[in-house]
């Protein structure tokens, strides 16, 4: 499910936050990816699946400048990194629940360290792949320092893509203050580290475990690379984290599902001030909002705009259950569809986009097929909508 929030300058950082399909939610976390990355790398998502078949809800999201997120990534730095976890864990607390596990890969692995010890609901901290503090990443920059000093930046070839580095990041990870922040890390932690890794060396694992306070774990990922390329390397990191988290979160953690009855097949749930309402259906769960500019937060659709969609959506299947029963072929089929206030009328216009060998009195017979959804039917017909006491 893809959301956003607001970092502590105002940006905007986009998410997604992973849910359990089946089952109650166990537990909220927090993945943190490597430099330069986004939380797209397949590894990132490999991991999020293995946490989620546990009943561990996880977002992930893009630090400020990268992916899909605001900003730009040249005047961000280690700490800027480090807010956008307080960030992405105040929105969780505000909208979800307070996030009780921190995960981070490379770079990520060093901001959950030292954002562990500043969000109070933190229990435990997993990292994967990660650097004894950030000032290991400086050797990324070997070839441009004298011209990051000179200059105050310079364009460094990371991955393949060029990134502007400027003289205040190098200055910010050179003075993180490392050997602070494992004297304040007081909850447990599992550190994940390949001896294969030709870019963190595992020595950097041996130091964050020899520095960091029981209860401490480490795990070898012998054969995997950096970026857990192969999935089965990243499926296997997913699993150790949420066996190890069982033992180190709260009771909420164990093996029971929800075992409160569902009071209705739709409910949704709406707190404090703010118009961001989550909207469970059965096992499923979306987030409806307004946008900025009546006040709300646009983390989701609004009210009409998933009206309309259940229309578009009914209509799509509809076409796609009478084509599959005629055998004619359509490769794909587009619903779109928008509404607006008409006087006392709510107006719905719709165009169908339809691709495939169809010939005219094939594609005028489809028209008439979209009006019979059961959602079309359903809003042109008399709806009542009664009081009803639930138990």
């Amino acid at each position: 499910m893809k959301v956003s929030f607001n970092n502590s300058i105002g940006g905007q950082l986009a998410a997604n936050l992973e849910l359990p399909k089946t089952g109650s939610i166990k537990a909220y976390a927090i993945f943190a990816h490597c430099f330069t990355c986004n939380k797209n790398l397949t590894a990132v998502k490999n991991i999020a699946r293995s946490l989620t078949a546990e009943g561990i809800a996880l977002l992930r999201f893009d630090f400020t400048g990268l992916g899909n997120s605001s900003g730009d990534f040249e005047d961000t730095n280690f700490s800027t990194n480090v807010e956008d976890l307080y960030s992405a864990a105040q929105f969780l607390s505000d909208n979800y629940e307070a996030p009780k596990l921190l995960i981070g890969h490379s770079l990520g692995g060093a901001a959950v360290i030292f954002a562990a010890s500043n969000i109070p609901s933190i229990e435990a901290v997993a990292t994967i792949g990660a650097p004894f503090g950030p000032g290991h990443i400086k050797h990324m920059f070997t070839g441009k320092m004298n011209e990051i000093n000179s200059k105050g930046e310079a364009s460094v070839n990371i991955g393949g893509r060029p990134f502007l580095v400027k003289k205040q990041f190098i200055d910010d990870v050179s003075n993180a203050d490392v050997s602070s922040v494992f004297n304040k890390l007081k909850v447990a932690l599992l550190v994940l580290h390949s001896p294969q890794d030709r870019v963190v060396e595992i020595d950097n694992a041996s130091k964050i475990y020899l520095n960091a306070h029981h209860p401490k774990s480490f795990v070898s990922l012998d054969g995997a690379d950096h970026l857990l390329s192969d999935k089965k390397d990243s499926r296997y990191t997913g699993q150790v984290i949420s066996a190890w988290a069982s033992r180190y979160l709260s009771s909420e953690i164990n093996d029971e599902p929800n075992k409160s009855p569902r009071k209705a097949p739709v409910s949704v749930s709406l707190d404090g001030p703010s118009f961001t309402s989550e909207i469970t259906i059965g096992e499923h769960s979306i987030i409806a909002d307004e946008p900025l500019s009546v006040g709300g937060l646009n983390l989701g659709p609004t009210p009409f705009d998933l009206l309309i969609s259940s229309l578009g959506t009914c209509t799509a299947m509809t076409l796609r259950m009478y084509l599959n029963r005629k055998k004619w072929d359509v490769s794909k089929i587009q619903v779109h569809l928008k509404g607006e206030k008409s006087g006392d009328d709510f107006v719905i216009s719709r165009a169908l986009e339809i691709e495939g060998n169809l010939d005219e009195d094939q594609r005028s017979r489809l028209e008439q097929i979209a009006d019979k959804c059961p959602v079309h039917k359903t809003l042109l017909g008399n709806i009542l909508i009664e009081p009803w006491a639930i138990a």
